[in-house]
């Protein structure tokens, strides 16, 4: 099996060491280095405490052939922009299971047409984490309403739609919300 390990590390600007500590059970810098290497060979078990440990999915750390990688031009800091000290690569995205999206048709709030919102699906007892975030709430007959989550009382939500002069509506008991995760546009 062919790992991402070090190169996800590095990314994260990690040493070894750190990695190690983080993981859980904590294990030594020579352990993930010899995971990263090959020397000893990576387990389920493994990679799981090591994705946990860098904060990434399990897939993310796995070199798959048919996922293409997009390699690290540059560094933006607060200096400017800079070239990498060590090759690096960023994992094309890839929707974790529950996934839903939103495509958008015509400009509202922040997003633009042609944008793709990628929303995780929470349950009620998640949505106090939703807070000041953007939402997708289910209505019946296959209607939804996107805005911003600006409260919960028990099992009724408050929501914000998008627009200007958009007014506040609640809604009590929706079955799920959509969280906006991630924003795809094309430029």
């Amino acid at each position: 099996m062919i790992t991402r390990i070090r190169e996800v590390r590095r990314a994260k600007g990690l040493t070894l060491a750190e990695v190690g500590v983080r993981c859980d059970p904590p294990t030594t810098a020579q352990t993930i280095g010899r995971l990263e290497t090959g020397t000893r060979t990576v387990s389920v078990d493994w990679l799981n405490r090591i994705a946990d440990a860098l904060g990434v999915d399990a897939a993310d750390l796995v070199q798959l052939p048919e996922r293409a990688d997009l390699p690290v031009a540059a560094l933006l800091c607060a200096d400017g922009a800079s070239a990498p000290r060590h090759e690096q690569v960023v994992a094309a995205p890839a929707p974790e299971a529950g996934t839903v999206a939103i495509m958008v048709e015509a400009s509202v709030g922040d997003y633009r047409a042609g944008d793709a919102v990628w929303c995780r699906r929470v349950a009620p007892d998640d949505f106090g984490a939703a807070l000041n975030r953007d939402v997708l709430v289910p209505r019946p007959a296959g209607r939804y309403v996107f805005g911003r989550l600006i409260g919960r009382q028990g099992a009724r939500i408050q929501i914000l739609p998008l627009g200007a002069g958009a007014k506040q509506q609640i809604f009590d008991d929706p079955a799920w919300l959509g969280v906006a995760m991630r924003l795809v546009r094309d430029f």
